[in-house]
């Protein structure tokens, strides 16, 4: 669930909040913790902090994840967000998730690493592939999270739905906790790789990819173009075998609203200090500058004068 700026968790935001009051304080939505977003956006809000200049800071933000983060856009309890591709392209549209809510009025500030959809077991378990899960206590993430998505679009690509698995909401820590004490069968978590989550999780406990029944995944991909093939090698997490999974690239976005200048500053933060970014975030590494100038959504206008420049 959302959290105020008051409850951000980590001691480099909670030593941004010690500073005195500034003109412009923009609340970064991430996700739950133990996935790729909010050490992302924990990274992020140290680089413009230190290279924004004037008036403006960032802090990162607690939240439910991708699928909630243009809600709290729209609601006003984050200037700046991450989300998916896929879901960015809803939200603009008032579909999906966002059919109540009716279009959000936003717009795309940068390209981000890809997320995949690591779906997991203990590397002894009888789980082979997605279908296998039928049955079983699966570990889904937040409920305003990504991984549901991805959830309730592979279900019925298997003739499957919700009512086959016994889901349990919560955070990736948690989710890859449970897993390896045994209360769930797997786990399933729509994060950057390396996760935080599944790092931890390995260090004490094999684990293993749940693979697609042959032609699933690429039935997969053929019906939503925004989604991809990757493939995690096994030195990421040690496993015996790479694991060959569905992703999704990301996007970081804001109201159109929120003002050019301020979003171009924040560009220019980031990708102007790119090396730095690189350096504190594993995931940062696959940010590739040139994909912000090939979206689903527009640019927003101060990130579209940064780009222009460059």
């Amino acid at each position: 669930m959302f959290k105020t700026a008051k409850h951000v968790i980590g001691a480099v935001a909670l030593a941004t909040l010690g500073t005195a009051a500034v003109a412009e304080e923009m609340r970064i939505g991430t996700a739950s913790l133990g996935g790729a977003f909010y050490p992302l956006g924990q990274s992020i809000s140290n680089v413009v902090n230190a290279h924004a200049g004037g008036d403006l800071t960032m802090v990162p933000i607690v939240t439910g994840g991708s699928v909630q983060n243009p809600n709290l856009l729209a609601q006003g309890e984050v200037e700046i967000a991450i989300t998916n591709n896929n879901l960015a392209v809803l939200a603009v549209a008032g579909k999906g998730p966002y059919k109540a809510a009716g279009p959000i009025d936003m717009s795309a500030v940068a390209a981000l690493h890809p997320s995949v959809l690591h779906m997991m077991v203990l590397a002894d378990s009888d789980i082979q592939t997605f279908e296998d899960l039928r049955g079983k206590r699966v570990a889904v993430g937040p409920a305003g999270g990504g991984t549901l998505g991805f959830l309730n679009f592979l279900l019925p690509l298997h003739d499957m739905g919700i009512d086959d698995i016994t889901p349990s909401f919560v955070s990736y820590s948690d989710g890859f906790g449970q897993l390896t004490d045994g209360t769930v069968d797997a786990t399933l978590a729509l994060s950057g790789y390396p996760a935080g989550a599944v790092m931890q999780a390995t260090a004490g406990a094999d684990l293993r990819f749940i693979a697609f029944s042959e032609g699933m995944l690429d039935a997969a991909l053929a019906q939503n173009s925004a989604f991809r093939a990757v493939e995690v090698a096994a030195d990421v997490y040690g496993t015996a075998e790479p694991g060959t999974v569905i992703g999704v690239n990301n996007m970081l976005v804001a109201l159109n609203s929120l003002d050019a200048s301020a979003v171009e500053a924040i560009t220019r933060a980031i990708f102007d200090n790119l090396d730095e970014l690189r350096a504190e975030n594993a995931n940062a590494r696959q940010i590739d500058p040139a994909m912000s100038l090939d979206l689903a959504i527009p640019l927003h206008p101060g990130a579209k004068a940064y780009f222009d420049v460059k």
